[in-house]
Protein backbone atom coordinates (compact mmCIF):
# COMPACT_ATOMS: atom_id res chain seq x y z
CA UNK A 1 0.00 0.00 0.00
CA UNK A 2 2.83 2.40 0.84
CA UNK A 3 4.54 1.81 -2.51
CA UNK A 4 1.24 2.15 -4.36
CA UNK A 5 0.62 5.51 -2.73
CA UNK A 6 4.19 6.57 -3.51
CA UNK A 7 3.69 5.80 -7.17
CA UNK A 8 0.44 7.76 -7.31
CA UNK A 9 2.00 10.81 -5.70
CA UNK A 10 5.08 10.68 -7.93
CA UNK A 11 2.99 10.40 -11.09
CA UNK A 12 1.12 13.50 -9.93
CA UNK A 13 4.42 15.35 -9.55
CA UNK A 14 5.56 14.36 -13.02
CA UNK A 15 2.21 15.40 -14.49
CA UNK A 16 2.86 18.88 -13.19
CA UNK A 17 0.19 18.80 -10.52
CA UNK A 18 0.59 21.11 -7.56
CA UNK A 19 1.46 18.56 -4.93
CA UNK A 20 1.55 20.29 -1.56
CA UNK A 21 2.03 18.48 1.73
CA UNK A 22 0.14 20.28 4.49
CA UNK A 23 0.37 23.70 2.93
CA UNK A 24 1.28 26.50 5.28
CA UNK A 25 0.98 29.81 3.45
CA UNK A 26 1.48 30.52 -0.24
CA UNK A 27 4.78 29.70 -1.92
CA UNK A 28 5.71 31.20 -5.25
CA UNK A 29 6.27 28.66 -8.04
CA UNK A 30 9.32 30.53 -9.16
CA UNK A 31 11.80 33.14 -8.12
CA UNK A 32 9.89 36.31 -8.92
CA UNK A 33 6.14 35.74 -8.96
CA UNK A 34 5.30 36.65 -5.40
CA UNK A 35 6.83 35.99 -2.01
CA UNK A 36 7.38 32.97 0.14
CA UNK A 37 6.26 32.61 3.77
CA UNK A 38 8.64 34.10 6.30
CA UNK A 39 11.17 31.66 7.66
CA UNK A 40 11.39 33.64 10.86
CA UNK A 41 7.77 33.42 11.92
CA UNK A 42 7.18 33.60 15.65
CA UNK A 43 5.96 30.87 17.93
CA UNK A 44 2.27 30.31 18.41
CA UNK A 45 -0.57 27.82 18.58
CA UNK A 46 -0.42 24.72 16.41
CA UNK A 47 -2.45 25.22 13.27
CA UNK A 48 -1.76 28.93 12.98
CA UNK A 49 -0.17 29.78 9.62
CA UNK A 50 3.58 30.08 10.05
CA UNK A 51 3.31 29.38 13.78
CA UNK A 52 5.26 26.90 15.79
CA UNK A 53 5.12 25.50 19.24
CA UNK A 54 5.27 22.30 21.25
CA UNK A 55 2.50 20.24 22.73
CA UNK A 56 3.34 17.72 25.41
CA UNK A 57 6.87 17.30 24.05
CA UNK A 58 5.65 16.34 20.55
CA UNK A 59 6.94 18.09 17.45
CA UNK A 60 4.70 20.97 16.47
CA UNK A 61 6.02 23.31 13.80
CA UNK A 62 5.45 24.61 10.29
CA UNK A 63 8.41 24.43 7.91
CA UNK A 64 8.74 25.77 4.38
CA UNK A 65 11.41 24.71 1.94
CA UNK A 66 12.12 25.28 -1.75
CA UNK A 67 14.69 24.44 -4.36
CA UNK A 68 15.85 21.55 -6.52
CA UNK A 69 13.39 19.56 -8.61
CA UNK A 70 15.94 16.70 -8.80
CA UNK A 71 14.96 15.36 -5.30
CA UNK A 72 11.39 16.71 -5.23
CA UNK A 73 9.65 13.32 -5.64
CA UNK A 74 11.77 11.93 -2.80
CA UNK A 75 11.29 14.90 -0.46
CA UNK A 76 7.53 14.79 -1.01
CA UNK A 77 7.53 11.12 0.00
CA UNK A 78 9.81 11.67 2.99
CA UNK A 79 7.59 14.50 4.18
CA UNK A 80 4.43 12.43 3.76
CA UNK A 81 5.84 9.40 5.57
CA UNK A 82 7.37 11.40 8.42
CA UNK A 83 4.21 13.41 9.03
CA UNK A 84 2.32 10.21 9.75
CA UNK A 85 4.59 9.81 12.79
CA UNK A 86 4.52 13.50 13.74
CA UNK A 87 1.05 14.90 13.02
CA UNK A 88 1.90 18.21 14.67
CA UNK A 89 4.62 18.88 12.11
CA UNK A 90 3.68 20.49 8.81
CA UNK A 91 6.21 20.77 5.98
CA UNK A 92 5.77 22.35 2.57
CA UNK A 93 8.37 21.83 -0.17
CA UNK A 94 8.26 23.50 -3.57
CA UNK A 95 10.49 22.46 -6.48
CA UNK A 96 11.52 25.75 -8.10
CA UNK A 97 15.04 24.80 -9.21
CA UNK A 98 18.33 24.89 -7.33
CA UNK A 99 19.02 28.50 -8.22
CA UNK A 100 15.65 29.56 -6.88
CA UNK A 101 16.20 27.51 -3.73
CA UNK A 102 19.54 29.21 -3.01
CA UNK A 103 17.98 32.60 -3.65
CA UNK A 104 15.03 32.05 -1.31
CA UNK A 105 17.28 30.48 1.34
CA UNK A 106 19.55 33.53 1.22
CA UNK A 107 16.57 35.89 1.43
CA UNK A 108 15.36 33.98 4.55
CA UNK A 109 11.95 33.44 2.99
CA UNK A 110 12.16 29.68 3.55
CA UNK A 111 13.32 27.61 6.52
CA UNK A 112 15.54 25.41 4.36
CA UNK A 113 16.74 25.34 0.79
CA UNK A 114 17.65 22.50 -1.53
CA UNK A 115 20.21 22.37 -4.31
CA UNK A 116 21.93 19.85 -6.54
CA UNK A 117 24.89 22.22 -6.78
CA UNK A 118 26.83 23.23 -3.67
CA UNK A 119 26.64 26.94 -2.93
CA UNK A 120 29.61 28.95 -4.15
CA UNK A 121 31.81 30.78 -1.65
CA UNK A 122 30.26 34.12 -2.54
CA UNK A 123 26.75 32.70 -2.19
CA UNK A 124 27.60 31.32 1.24
CA UNK A 125 29.05 34.67 2.31
CA UNK A 126 25.85 36.48 1.26
CA UNK A 127 23.62 33.96 3.07
CA UNK A 128 25.66 34.10 6.27
CA UNK A 129 25.68 37.90 6.22
CA UNK A 130 21.89 37.94 5.87
CA UNK A 131 21.20 35.32 8.54
CA UNK A 132 23.97 35.80 11.09
CA UNK A 133 24.36 32.01 11.07
CA UNK A 134 26.58 29.44 9.41
CA UNK A 135 25.41 27.68 6.23
CA UNK A 136 25.29 23.87 6.41
CA UNK A 137 25.41 21.61 3.37
CA UNK A 138 23.62 18.34 4.20
CA UNK A 139 23.80 15.73 1.42
CA UNK A 140 20.75 13.46 1.32
CA UNK A 141 21.10 11.07 -1.64
CA UNK A 142 22.94 10.53 -4.91
CA UNK A 143 21.22 10.61 -8.27
CA UNK A 144 22.22 9.89 -11.84
CA UNK A 145 21.61 12.41 -14.60
CA UNK A 146 20.74 10.31 -17.62
CA UNK A 147 20.62 10.98 -21.33
CA UNK A 148 17.04 10.11 -22.29
CA UNK A 149 15.88 9.95 -25.90
CA UNK A 150 12.75 9.26 -27.95
CA UNK A 151 13.43 6.84 -30.79
CA UNK A 152 10.89 3.98 -30.62
CA UNK A 153 12.85 2.00 -33.22
CA UNK A 154 16.09 2.21 -31.19
CA UNK A 155 15.57 0.55 -27.77
CA UNK A 156 19.30 0.55 -26.92
CA UNK A 157 21.96 3.14 -27.65
CA UNK A 158 25.61 3.62 -26.68
CA UNK A 159 27.28 7.02 -26.53
CA UNK A 160 30.63 8.30 -25.31
CA UNK A 161 31.52 11.66 -23.78
CA UNK A 162 32.68 13.17 -27.08
CA UNK A 163 29.39 12.30 -28.71
CA UNK A 164 27.26 13.68 -25.87
CA UNK A 165 29.21 16.94 -26.01
CA UNK A 166 28.91 17.12 -29.81
CA UNK A 167 25.14 16.61 -29.70
CA UNK A 168 24.57 19.33 -27.10
CA UNK A 169 26.97 21.67 -28.90
CA UNK A 170 24.82 21.25 -32.00
CA UNK A 171 27.72 19.76 -33.96
CA UNK A 172 26.03 16.36 -34.49
CA UNK A 173 22.47 16.89 -35.65
CA UNK A 174 21.36 13.55 -37.15
CA UNK A 175 20.71 10.28 -35.36
CA UNK A 176 22.37 8.32 -38.19
CA UNK A 177 25.55 10.38 -38.01
CA UNK A 178 28.53 8.09 -38.80
CA UNK A 179 30.10 8.85 -35.41
CA UNK A 180 27.01 7.60 -33.56
CA UNK A 181 26.83 4.61 -35.91
CA UNK A 182 30.46 3.73 -35.14
CA UNK A 183 29.60 3.42 -31.44
CA UNK A 184 26.64 1.16 -32.27
CA UNK A 185 27.79 -1.40 -34.89
CA UNK A 186 24.98 -3.44 -36.38
CA UNK A 187 22.33 -0.96 -35.23
CA UNK A 188 20.06 0.68 -37.82
CA UNK A 189 19.76 4.35 -36.91
CA UNK A 190 17.01 6.56 -38.40
CA UNK A 191 17.64 9.52 -40.68
CA UNK A 192 16.05 11.93 -38.19
CA UNK A 193 17.08 15.25 -36.72
CA UNK A 194 18.21 15.27 -33.11
CA UNK A 195 16.11 17.71 -31.07
CA UNK A 196 18.15 18.67 -28.01
CA UNK A 197 16.16 19.38 -24.83
CA UNK A 198 17.69 21.20 -21.88
CA UNK A 199 16.58 23.00 -18.73
CA UNK A 200 15.21 26.53 -19.05
CA UNK A 201 15.51 27.37 -15.33
CA UNK A 202 18.43 27.71 -12.94
CA UNK A 203 19.12 24.07 -12.19
CA UNK A 204 21.42 21.88 -10.14
CA UNK A 205 20.76 19.09 -12.62
CA UNK A 206 22.18 21.36 -15.30
CA UNK A 207 25.17 22.06 -13.06
CA UNK A 208 25.84 18.32 -12.74
CA UNK A 209 25.41 17.70 -16.47
CA UNK A 210 27.49 20.66 -17.65
CA UNK A 211 30.10 19.92 -14.99
CA UNK A 212 30.52 16.46 -16.46
CA UNK A 213 30.78 17.82 -20.00
CA UNK A 214 33.31 20.47 -18.92
CA UNK A 215 35.41 17.72 -17.32
CA UNK A 216 35.43 15.44 -20.34
CA UNK A 217 35.33 17.87 -23.27
CA UNK A 218 37.77 20.74 -23.79
CA UNK A 219 35.51 22.09 -26.51
CA UNK A 220 32.54 22.20 -24.15
CA UNK A 221 34.60 23.77 -21.38
CA UNK A 222 35.85 26.52 -23.68
CA UNK A 223 32.57 27.24 -25.45
CA UNK A 224 29.93 26.73 -22.74
CA UNK A 225 31.39 25.81 -19.35
CA UNK A 226 29.65 24.69 -16.18
CA UNK A 227 26.81 26.27 -14.23
CA UNK A 228 23.24 26.12 -13.03
CA UNK A 229 22.44 28.25 -16.09
CA UNK A 230 24.49 28.33 -19.33
CA UNK A 231 24.12 29.70 -22.84
CA UNK A 232 22.96 26.63 -24.75
CA UNK A 233 24.34 26.34 -28.28
CA UNK A 234 21.33 24.29 -29.41
CA UNK A 235 17.95 22.96 -28.38
CA UNK A 236 14.74 23.88 -26.60
CA UNK A 237 14.16 24.37 -22.89
CA UNK A 238 11.87 22.71 -20.38
CA UNK A 239 10.99 23.89 -16.87
CA UNK A 240 12.25 21.47 -14.23
CA UNK A 241 13.13 17.80 -14.62
CA UNK A 242 9.46 17.05 -15.21
CA UNK A 243 9.28 19.65 -17.98
CA UNK A 244 12.27 18.20 -19.83
CA UNK A 245 10.88 14.67 -19.41
CA UNK A 246 7.53 15.80 -20.83
CA UNK A 247 9.15 17.31 -23.95
CA UNK A 248 11.14 14.12 -24.59
CA UNK A 249 8.00 12.02 -24.14
CA UNK A 250 6.08 14.07 -26.66
CA UNK A 251 8.68 14.69 -29.38
CA UNK A 252 10.10 11.86 -31.47
CA UNK A 253 13.79 12.34 -32.19
CA UNK A 254 14.42 14.34 -29.02
CA UNK A 255 17.20 13.81 -26.49
CA UNK A 256 17.76 15.51 -23.16
CA UNK A 257 19.11 15.13 -19.65
CA UNK A 258 16.92 14.29 -16.65
CA UNK A 259 17.35 12.75 -13.24
CA UNK A 260 17.07 8.95 -13.25
CA UNK A 261 13.82 8.75 -11.26
CA UNK A 262 12.04 11.04 -13.72
CA UNK A 263 13.23 8.93 -16.64
CA UNK A 264 12.02 5.75 -14.93
CA UNK A 265 8.60 7.13 -14.03
CA UNK A 266 8.13 8.69 -17.47
CA UNK A 267 9.22 5.39 -19.08
CA UNK A 268 11.90 7.15 -21.12
CA UNK A 269 14.58 5.19 -22.95
CA UNK A 270 18.07 5.90 -21.61
CA UNK A 271 21.41 5.65 -23.36
CA UNK A 272 24.34 3.71 -21.94
CA UNK A 273 27.35 5.98 -21.51
CA UNK A 274 31.04 5.13 -21.74
CA UNK A 275 32.70 5.84 -18.39
CA UNK A 276 36.23 6.88 -17.50
CA UNK A 277 37.31 3.23 -17.25
CA UNK A 278 36.15 2.63 -20.84
CA UNK A 279 33.00 0.64 -20.01
CA UNK A 280 29.52 1.37 -21.33
CA UNK A 281 27.33 1.70 -18.25
CA UNK A 282 23.55 1.57 -18.01
CA UNK A 283 22.15 4.02 -15.44
CA UNK A 284 20.89 2.23 -12.34
CA UNK A 285 20.97 2.42 -8.56
CA UNK A 286 24.04 0.19 -8.51
CA UNK A 287 26.01 2.19 -11.07
CA UNK A 288 24.98 5.42 -9.32
CA UNK A 289 26.28 4.18 -5.96
CA UNK A 290 29.49 2.96 -7.59
CA UNK A 291 30.40 6.57 -8.44
CA UNK A 292 31.09 7.28 -4.75
CA UNK A 293 33.59 4.47 -4.27
CA UNK A 294 36.99 5.79 -3.23
CA UNK A 295 35.85 9.43 -2.96
CA UNK A 296 37.16 11.54 -0.06
CA UNK A 297 34.64 13.99 1.35
CA UNK A 298 35.71 17.48 2.53
CA UNK A 299 34.68 18.89 5.92
CA UNK A 300 32.06 21.22 4.44
CA UNK A 301 30.59 18.32 2.40
CA UNK A 302 30.73 20.23 -0.88
CA UNK A 303 31.99 17.62 -3.37
CA UNK A 304 31.61 16.27 -6.89
CA UNK A 305 31.06 12.72 -8.13
CA UNK A 306 31.33 13.58 -11.82
CA UNK A 307 33.28 11.26 -14.15
CA UNK A 308 34.15 8.75 -11.44
CA UNK A 309 37.06 6.39 -12.06
CA UNK A 310 35.14 3.33 -10.82
CA UNK A 311 34.96 0.50 -13.33
CA UNK A 312 31.19 0.09 -12.89
CA UNK A 313 30.38 3.74 -12.13
CA UNK A 314 27.85 5.62 -14.22
CA UNK A 315 29.70 8.78 -15.31
CA UNK A 316 27.11 11.51 -14.61
CA UNK A 317 26.26 11.32 -10.91
CA UNK A 318 25.70 14.05 -8.36
CA UNK A 319 24.58 14.54 -4.81
CA UNK A 320 21.71 16.74 -3.72
CA UNK A 321 21.91 18.87 -0.59
CA UNK A 322 19.55 20.36 1.96
CA UNK A 323 20.72 23.87 2.83
CA UNK A 324 20.22 24.86 6.45
CA UNK A 325 21.53 27.35 8.98
CA UNK A 326 23.23 26.20 12.16
CA UNK A 327 21.06 28.67 14.07
CA UNK A 328 17.38 29.39 13.48
CA UNK A 329 15.21 32.04 15.10
CA UNK A 330 12.57 29.56 16.22
CA UNK A 331 13.77 26.67 18.48
CA UNK A 332 10.74 24.53 17.58
CA UNK A 333 11.50 24.86 13.87
CA UNK A 334 15.11 23.91 14.49
CA UNK A 335 14.08 20.77 16.36
CA UNK A 336 11.51 19.89 13.70
CA UNK A 337 14.01 20.25 10.84
CA UNK A 338 16.55 18.14 12.72
CA UNK A 339 13.95 15.45 13.39
CA UNK A 340 12.75 15.25 9.79
CA UNK A 341 16.27 15.12 8.35
CA UNK A 342 17.44 12.53 10.90
CA UNK A 343 14.44 10.32 10.09
CA UNK A 344 14.93 10.78 6.35
CA UNK A 345 18.61 9.82 6.37
CA UNK A 346 18.01 6.82 8.61
CA UNK A 347 14.51 5.50 7.90
CA UNK A 348 13.96 6.95 4.45
CA UNK A 349 16.45 4.67 2.70
CA UNK A 350 13.87 2.23 1.32
CA UNK A 351 11.78 5.07 -0.08
CA UNK A 352 14.86 6.57 -1.77
CA UNK A 353 15.81 3.28 -3.39
CA UNK A 354 12.26 2.65 -4.59
CA UNK A 355 12.26 6.01 -6.34
CA UNK A 356 15.66 5.49 -8.00
CA UNK A 357 17.93 7.48 -5.66
CA UNK A 358 21.09 5.98 -4.17
CA UNK A 359 21.39 6.35 -0.37
CA UNK A 360 24.57 7.78 1.08
CA UNK A 361 27.39 5.37 1.96
CA UNK A 362 27.89 4.83 5.68
CA UNK A 363 30.85 7.20 6.04
CA UNK A 364 29.09 10.09 4.31
CA UNK A 365 25.82 9.42 6.11
CA UNK A 366 27.60 9.81 9.46
CA UNK A 367 29.08 13.12 8.32
CA UNK A 368 25.69 14.32 7.10
CA UNK A 369 24.02 13.42 10.40
CA UNK A 370 26.71 15.40 12.24
CA UNK A 371 25.71 18.45 10.17
CA UNK A 372 22.05 17.83 11.04
CA UNK A 373 22.91 17.67 14.73
CA UNK A 374 24.62 21.06 14.43
CA UNK A 375 21.28 22.76 13.70
CA UNK A 376 20.17 24.83 16.70
CA UNK A 377 18.64 28.19 17.55
CA UNK A 378 19.82 31.67 18.54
Amino acid sequence: MILKNMRKRLVAVLAGALLTVAVVGVVAAGCGGGSLPSAGGGTGTTGTTGGTGTTGGALSASLNGAGATFPKPLYIEWIGEFQTTSPGLKINYQGIGSGGGIEQFTKLTVDFGASDAPMKDEEIAAAEAASGAKVLHIPTVFGAVVLAYNLPEVPELKLDSDMVAAVFLGEVTKWNDPKIAALNPGLTLPDKDIQVVHRSDSSGTTNIFTGYLAAVSTSWKDKVGQGKEVQWPAGVGGQGNDGVAAVIQQQTGSAGYVELSYAIESKLTMASLKNKAGNFITPSLESTSAAAEGVSFPEDLRFSLSDSAGAQAYPIVGATWILAYDKMKDPAKAEALKAWLTWSLNDGTAVAQELGYAPLPAELKALALAKVNAIGSF
